[in-house]
């Protein structure tokens, strides 16, 4: 299991989150992962990755049977209540910026094999 927040503790901790640290971020992601795969891993990968073009870069390294997008359909006011650290509070007072969801945007898979609807979910931190 690749978690975005490990990751950015160690591999990518020299990434921030401008449009290009995001891209780079995935980028870096995306190699690990095609190194696992190729070592007869399987991989799960857990990332925001908030725009389009970044998961079609993802997906371009890895064959049509060794990829799939899973899409958790979370509406934003849902990853607000659910949030442990306290980072959506953070970006609405103006202490991070590119915050996905809150001044930065994010872009909804078109075309996911897997959604999750994360309303119905109960969450248990």
């Amino acid at each position: 299991m690749l978690d975005g927040d490990n990751v950015r503790h160690g591999l990518n901790r020299d990434l921030g989150f401008t449009a290009e640290d995001r891209v780079e971020n995935i980028r870096r992601v995306a190699e690990v992962a095609r190194l696992m795969v190729d070592a007869g891993l399987i991989v799960l990968v857990a990332f925001i990755s908030p725009f389009r073009a970044e998961r079609r870069m993802a997906r371009e390294r890895f064959g049509a049977d060794e990829f799939v997008e899973v899409f958790v359909d979370a509406p934003l006011a849902v990853c607000e209540a659910r949030d442990v650290k306290g980072l959506y509070a953070k970006a609405r007072a103006g202490r991070l910026s590119n915050f996905t969801g809150v001044d930065s945007p994010y872009e909804p898979p078109s075309s996911p094999r897997c959604t999750c609807t994360a309303i119905r979910t109960r969450w248990r931190p």
